[in-house]
């Protein structure tokens, strides 16, 4: 072996003082890890401020919104700096920066007991100087743990493997229960802020009275006639929006594909057009149904068209007819819009998406078609855990693979048809939540489905509320909330070489 050679693969001293180009590394992680933990101490406050009805009144809406903050930024510090860092060795931060920690004498992960015990350490000796730390190594390195800081390749070339995720039966499905029960909680509370956040400042208290022993005022109206409605609404929708997009991800086995891939919101935005421009509709009310129609035209369109030539769709075949058919659909909507600059102008308000402005009259509208989709979608889970095996394979194992994408496609239609007719077409939940589920639940559908729902719901609302306090006493629509959520997350989702193929 060349001096070189040993010279790379020399393990360094953990005491040996880090160089400046390491220690800005190290700092730019640290950083880009602590904004992940103030991020929600930083959303807390701005709900905080956005019910303060000036009246001090809101002591238990501090206790319940701060703590729920201070909760989430807990929950992320544990699985950043304890759980991820103690079993893979990298935060948020370090990954970015190709850094990881290692201990000193095994060269492995250093568990997630230990890397929690060295944050304590580290908030204990936040006040000793670096000079006072650098001048006896050994103590450095015990305050350590034995743990290094190390550039990722060299812990590769060293031999680092990741702690293995255990994936026993029971552990699974402990996980997969405690991440349903944590969901239901995290939904209600979305509920509350949502009910509780808006134009108009309003107590938890207030919200109680509302609810349950209203008498006519004005903040009771507010929330009967305003926030409920449009607090259900959003939660359906999001549901229908986080199922479709399971289910169009696990029938096209394409990780980034949502509703606009088999052109459903392109057929519900040609028919609204068409409808404002032929019909002089304006009102939500009437072109839902268009759009309705639209989205139930197009998914037929597509089918139809990926199943010409070998009788049967496949995951390739929808997804280039879908492309095809969204690209041509699109193009005859520019050049209504163009044509008519009324429809234009009443276009423009829903093509956006948001929940504003809907009643209870669009709610009960969509309702119907909204529970059958949801049937139809867990009923057809089953069939796509046998589908993501391959066409062959599930062919060869019984399954009926027609009968479950027809299922599938249908169940499709009506969640993103009704959906996007009720508010727009809202991007990003059907990217976004099949992912978030899939990583606490495996690949199981089964599963996969109903956690969508849940995580659609929740986002969307969430998404919502955000757009109602960051640029007060205005409103930004949910749909572009979730655009500037969703684009970093698409990004990632792309450089993601593991995520190619489901």
């Amino acid at each position: 072996m060349t001096e070189t050679d040993t010279t790379t693969r020399t393990r360094p001293d953990p005491a040996e003082p880090p160089s400046s180009a390491a220690l800005t590394r190290r700092t730019m992680a640290a950083t880009v890890d602590a904004a992940l933990v103030l991020a929600p101490l930083l959303c807390g406050w701005y709900f905080l401020a956005a019910i303060n009805d000036g009246s001090g009144s809101n002591q238990a809406d501090q206790v319940v919104f701060g703590g729920l903050a201070l909760a989430a930024s807990a929950g992320l510090l544990v699985w950043n700096r304890g759980v991820r860092e103690g079993r893979t060795g990298t935060t948020v931060g370090k990954s970015w920066l190709g850094l990881r920690t290692r201990d000193t004498e095994t060269g492995g992960p250093i568990g997630t007991r230990a890397a929690l015990r060295r944050q304590v350490i580290d908030v204990l000796t936040l006040g000793a100087t670096r000079a006072a730390l650098a001048s006896d190594r050994r103590t450095r390195a015990d305050l350590r743990l034995n743990t290094e800081v190390v550039p990722e390749l060299v812990a590769r070339e060293e031999g680092f493997v990741p702690l293995p995720p255990v994936t026993t039966p029971a552990v699974t499905q402990r996980k997969r229960l405690y991440g349903l029960a944590g969901l239901i909680v995290l939904g209600g509370l979305v509920v509350l802020a949502s009910l509780a956040v808006g134009a108009q400042p309003m107590s938890l208290g207030q919200v109680y009275h509302a609810l349950l022993d209203a008498t006519g005022s004005q903040t009771d109206e507010v929330v009967r006639t305003l926030r409920i409605p449009r607090t259900a609404l959003g939660f359906v929708v999001g549901i229908a929006l986080g199922i479709a997009g399971a289910l169009i991800q696990g029938h096209t086995r394409n990780p980034l594909a949502d509703a606009g891939l088999l052109g459903l919101n392109a057929g519900a935005a040609f028919l609204v057009v068409l409808a404002i421009h032929f019909l002089n509709i304006a009102s939500s009310n009437q072109y839902i149904w268009f759009a309705f129609a639209g989205t139930l035209i197009a998914s037929v369109i597509v089918f139809g068209a990926a199943s010409v030539g070998g009788g049967r769709a496949t995951p390739l075949s929808l997804a280039l007819a879908g492309a095809a058919v969204t690209f041509f659909l699109q193009a005859m909507t520019n050049a209504v819009v163009l044509m008519d600059t009324t429809a234009l102008d009443s276009y423009r308000f829903w093509v956006v998406g948001s929940l504003a402005g809907r009643g209870s009259e669009v709610f009960w509208q969509v309702l119907p078609f909204l529970a059958i989709g949801v049937v139809l979608a867990l009923a057809s889970s089953p069939g796509l855990n046998t589908l993501s095996l391959g066409d062959d394979v599930a062919r060869s194992l019984g399954s009926n693979i027609a009968t479950t994408r027809v299922v599938g496609i249908v169940a499709v239609t009506l969640l993103a048809g009704a959906a996007t007719a009720a508010c727009g077409p809202i991007a990003f939940i059907g990217l976004i939540v099949p992912h978030i589920a899939r990583a606490i639940t495996g690949p199981d559908y089964r599963w996969l489905v109903p956690y969508s729902g849940l995580l659609g719901g929740i986002l969307l609302l969430f998404a919502d509320v955000i757009g109602r306090v960051v640029v007060r006493p205005g409103e930004l629509q949910v749909g572009i909330v979730l655009a500037v959520i969703g684009a970093p997350f698409f990004i990632a989702v792309v450089r993601r070489r593991n995520l190619v193929r489901l």
